[in-house]
């Protein structure tokens, strides 16, 4: 089976990686995703390109980071537990399991991938305390163990570095000729749009100033850089001196069905800059 996302991520990019595909490097060293979330990109890379680069993959939410660690290092104690999470799966235990701050670290993947798997459409969204307060979802029989992807991200995130820094410190190991793909909290398009609650940071308009600042840096030491975002003012004006091309996104997370329908993102891209001549004198 071929790798693929094994949680839903508000803004996941597997629907959209057939319109990502000509843009992609066809050549880099290493692989750095300092926004890792889903990792859908990740893993396509992994699945198409042989797994033949070394990868990092970094997220401020330290219970992502733990979910994907266990997934490398310990799939079958993980597994155990989800199997006996899914036989438990009801309405009252969902909220008693949304209660617990377990500290083991198979508990805890176990907890993230049974609360992402029955909550309301699949949202990672906490409190100003960090606590994680979506409701149930109506499913009437939810994937909770599934085994054959946990697999494959097993042996997809072998060899791949796992980091809980910021996004800043995390792109910033990258080295000429490698690959960075930015997928941050969305510039939102009108104020009620705004969801960037995965950590109980925001990530508001400085850090969007920030991230553009380390584009600049990276593009300017030869790595190959990508970025997705809104197709904000914004947006378009931190990095109006880059190629800008217009994708169309669908968008399932809106509560309201009118609310669904595809929405026009951007993608962001440089190749490494070509080296000043020399000089003449």
């Amino acid at each position: 089976m071929l790798a693929t996302p094994i949680l839903k991520w508000a803004g996941g990019k597997g629907r959209l990686l057939a319109q990502y595909e000509p843009y992609l490097p066809t050549h880099f060293k290493r692989y750095f995703e300092p926004f890792a979330g889903g990792a859908a990109l990740f893993f396509w890379l992994r699945s198409r390109r042989g797994g033949k680069f070394p990868g990092t993959l970094n997220d401020s939410n330290e219970e992502l980071i733990n979910c994907y660690q266990v997934v490398q290092q310990q799939p079958d104690p993980l597994l155990l537990r989800l199997r006996e999470l899914a036989e438990q799966h009801g309405t009252e235990f969902y909220y008693q399991v949304r209660a617990q701050q377990p500290q083991d670290s198979v508990e805890r993947a176990a907890r993230l991938i049974y609360l992402n798997k029955t909550c309301y459409n699949g949202l990672y969204r906490v409190n100003a305390k960090g606590g994680f307060n979506v409701p149930i979802g109506r499913y009437k029989d939810p994937s909770i163990v599934q085994e054959e992807k946990i697999r494959a991200a097993h042996l997809a995130l072998q060899g791949t570095n796992l980091w809980n820094k910021g996004f800043d410190e995390a792109a910033l190991a990258a080295r000429k000729g490698d690959f960075v793909y930015f997928d941050p909290p969305y510039q939102p398009l009108t104020p009620t749009s705004n969801f960037t609650s995965y950590t109980k940071d925001q990530f508001g308009m400085e850090q969007q100033c920030h991230l553009a600042e380390i584009f600049k840096q990276l593009v300017k030491r030869g790595c190959h850089v990508l970025l997705s975002n809104s197709a904000s003012d914004l947006v378009r004006n931190l990095y109006r001196d880059y190629q800008q091309v217009e994708i169309q996104a669908p968008r399932f997370i809106n509560s309201k069905s009118a609310g669904r329908s595809s929405i026009a993102e951007l993608l962001i891209l440089a190749s490494p800059a070509e080296p000043e001549p020399a000089s003449q004198e």
